[in-house]
């Protein structure tokens, strides 16, 4: 039995005698197994019950950001042609601690919506929106929590105009319950992380099934490269396109000061005259002076260029997408061993309770023994 006796006693006789409570749970090892076998089932029952999730992770490296060992020969090149590509180098560049973020930023996540997935079996097809919204198993319990609730809606939906589901026109600024759920469920099982030592970036997606785990997966991790090589090239593609128009203009403009010079020593031929030598001192400095310009863009444009080609970031990946083998929850060994522990602890504070309660019926046992 386990002893509780008086606060006036001493404290020697107030401390559980150990060798008797190991007999009171010996005595009771029957009620003890009994609680660990219905642990057992219990524990099998719950987790057979919860869907099988499977993993998948990528991991790619970053290019280094040092811009004089990134240029390599396109510096020697652009230095051959008298351009000077140092002050175009900037660090502009985001963050890889704002990597996560990104991945889980709805804009992002909307772009996922209408990927096409197909199951490992190939039995289903649909768009990861529609995967997420109707076709998500999960266990039996949730449908009983979630019934109430499901009433609910469906008789607002009796009384409401019938909102039509569109994911055409998705906008991040006004979204739908629906797809509010749908993002927040992606929010969870899709993440990213970077080693801050190393800057490798790790990309892991969860789903309930392992091929559109994969795909998923590799499709998060081009559309991340995507964002950052247009984030990056931006605003030198930008300057690009802005020096593509001004260096056609200039070109036009010099190839008119050319004719219009060569029209004019056409028709003056054999001509001396102050008037002639004035006009044609005039048309050749506005010839020259287009030409310039025309050649002072021409450098401009192939320094954009490599300044675009240069800006545009390189990765390696280290791991690449693979279809999971095993699936990563639930882990059914340790579901049981933790009620198996909950029933052992939950059975000895039962015995602690009732001897607490019931004393004197239990000191009597004892003493029939």
């Amino acid at each position: 039995m386990i002893q509780m006796n008086a606060p006036g006693m001493d404290t020697n006789e107030q401390e559980i005698d150990l060798i008797e409570l190991a007999k009171r749970l010996w005595g009771e090892r029957k009620f003890l197994f009994k609680c660990c076998g219905i642990a057992i089932v219990v524990g099998l029952v719950v987790a057979f019950s919860i869907p099988k999730e499977y993993s998948t992770t990528v991991m790619l490296a970053p290019e280094t950001s040092d811009p004089s060992k990134k240029m390599g020969n396109l510096g020697g090149l652009a230095a051959m042609a008298g351009i000077n590509l140092g002050a175009s180098v900037g660090s502009d560049a985001i963050s890889p601690d704002l990597y996560p973020d990104v991945v889980q930023s709805i804009p992002f996540l909307l772009e996922l919506f209408p990927v096409q997935v197909e199951s490992e079996k190939g039995d289903y097809s649909s768009t990861l929106y529609k995967y997420m919204d109707e076709d998500q198993k999960s266990a039996w319990w949730s449908y009983v929590i979630k019934a109430p609730f499901k009433l609910l809606g469906v008789v607002k939906d009796l009384f409401s105009n019938g909102e039509e589901k569109n994911i055409m026109g998705l906008s991040p600024f006004h979204l739908t319950e629906e797809q509010s759920d749908v993002i927040e469920d992606l929010q969870e099982r899709i993440s990213a992380s970077v080693d801050k030592k190393t800057s490798v970036i790790t990309v892991s997606v969860q789903m309930q099934d392992p091929l559109i785990s994969a795909n998923i997966t590799q499709i998060v991790l081009e559309k991340l490269q995507g964002y950052i090589t247009n984030y990056r090239t931006q605003k030198v593609k930008q300057d690009l396109e802005f020096t593509e128009k001004v260096f056609s203009e200039a070109r036009e403009s010099y190839y008119k000061a050319q004719r219009a010079y060569a029209a004019f020593e056409d028709a003056n031929k054999n001509i001396i005259s102050a008037s002639y030598r004035t006009e044609q001192e005039r048309l050749k400095n506005e010839m020259t002076l287009t030409f310039n310009v025309y050649n002072t863009l021409a450098q401009k444009l192939e320094q954009d260029k490599l300044r675009v080609q240069e800006q545009t970031p390189v990765y390696t990946i280290i791991q690449p997408a693979t279809v999971p083998l095993k699936a990563a929850s639930p882990k059914k060994s340790l579901i049981l061993i933790g009620f198996v522990f909950l029933a052992i602890f939950g059975g000895i504070g039962y015995l602690f309770i009732k001897d607490l309660f019931n004393p004197k019926e239990e000191t009597e046992v004892l003493e029939v023994e």
